[in-house]
């Protein structure tokens, strides 16, 4: 599977630190990694109230100008911990509109 992962611009923050335990999920297959999985690009929400579809949109041109694309996009937990507490995005609906302009899995979480 080759995979984007689409993090919490506020939480993961510039020195990625709010991403040490996808990286060790990643490493160590655990949590929704336990597949055999290739993270080809990693972005985040683009901030609130937030602008996802247009990232992913981006990612994906500068992915097929490589001749690469990917399959599924992972919302990592940094996402569902910003949902419970200040995120206004509606997970639901953006999980539903990946699938639909994308055609990919939509994978809720990264690490356990």
């Amino acid at each position: 599977m080759k995979a984007v992962i689409l993090a919490c611009k506020k939480i993961r923050d510039e020195v990625r630190v709010g991403c040490l335990n996808c990286f060790k999920a990643l490493s160590e297959k655990t949590g929704k990694f336990d597949a055999d999985v290739e993270i080809v690009a990693w972005t985040s929400c683009g901030g609130c109230p937030g602008i996802p579809i247009a990232r992913l949109k981006l990612i994906k041109e500068m992915l097929n100008s490589e001749g690469r694309d990917f399959d599924a996009v992972f919302l990592a937990g940094c996402i569902l911990m910003a949902k419970e507490n200040f995120c206004p995005m509606d997970l639901d609906e953006l999980e539903k509109k990946i699938t639909e302009t994308f055609d990919v899995e939509v994978i809720i979480g990264t690490h356990p």
